[in-house]
């Protein structure tokens, strides 16, 4: 059972083969703690949905992640308007940040466990009009750092080093090791 409400985490899952019987998007409250750091951040979250989700569901696998976009301790969330997007992309650009993602399993019976991956991504620098013409595609929408690597933001990168998939949210070569440690089985 996958507990995320991210299209692109299935996608991911599907990709290297794994069939989640069932999707459930977990309500769970994100806000950031005070003094939170970006990677305690996502395993805090993903272990937290994993958890949410599993208590309901005792005999089954559960997995969930949350990934996080952070510049230095600064964590990136998702976006929601233009200016909070314009923000993001002025800061990362020219830089290097982090994306961090934390996924939890919960077996079935079993204590929870948990995996963080990250990758780090330099952007090149951004000119003003090549933030807005991505502000007008309204591919930021919901995505952490109000980018997706996946899509026209993938010309923003100039170096990445780590898991691609993990940018994209999920860091499926982890996810799989994670999973079958817990027992599961690919059918």
């Amino acid at each position: 059972m996958l507990a995320s409400s991210s299209p692109r985490r299935l996608a991911l899952l599907r990709r290297v083969g794994v069939e989640p019987d069932s999707v459930v998007a977990p309500e769970v409250d994100e806000r950031v703690t005070p003094g939170e750091l970006p990677r305690d951040h996502a395993r805090r979250l993903a272990l937290t949905k994993a958890q949410a989700v599993a208590a309901g569901e005792p005999e089954r696998f559960v997995l969930a992640a949350d990934t996080v976009v952070a510049c230095g301790r600064r964590i990136l969330d998702q976006t929601d308007d233009d200016a909070h997007a314009r923000r993001a992309l002025a800061r990362l650009s020219g830089r290097r940040h982090r994306v961090w993602t934390a996924v939890a399993v919960v077996p079935p019976g079993g204590e929870p466990r948990l995996k963080t991956e990250m990758t780090q991504v330099r952007f090149k620098r951004l000119e003003r009009d090549e933030i807005e013409r991505y502000l007008e595609s309204g591919e930021w929408r919901g995505k952490a750092g109000a980018y997706a690597i996946q899509g026209r933001a993938e010309a923003f990168v100039l170096a990445l080093n780590g898991s691609y998939s993990n940018v994209v949210g999920l860091p499926t070569a982890t996810t799989l090791a994670l999973l079958r440690g817990t027992g599961w089985r690919q059918p």
